[in-house]
């Protein structure tokens, strides 16, 4: 499929997608504990890492999983 280059999950990419996150994580607390006193004078926080943690890849954990679960039962 044309899909299956990107989705299907193996091993090797679920260590990748984990991480990945793990480098969102550390990248959100160093910005942040960097820039500690830019972001508290202005009461916001370091949005791109904190989405990508949070959003983007378990999102795109969860339709690589069940992508990889549709193509393996069917």
């Amino acid at each position: 499929m044309k899909f299956d280059k990107y989705l299907m999950l193996s091993w090797k990419r679920v260590l990748i997608i984990a991480c990945a996150w793990l480098l969102s994580v550390l990248l959100h607390n160093a910005i942040y504990a960097l820039f500690y006193d830019y972001f508290r004078r202005t009461g916001v926080d370091e949005p791109v890492f904190f989405i990508l943690a949070t959003v983007v890849i378990p999102l795109y954990f969860i339709i690589s999983l069940v992508y990889t679960v549709i193509r393996k039962v069917s």
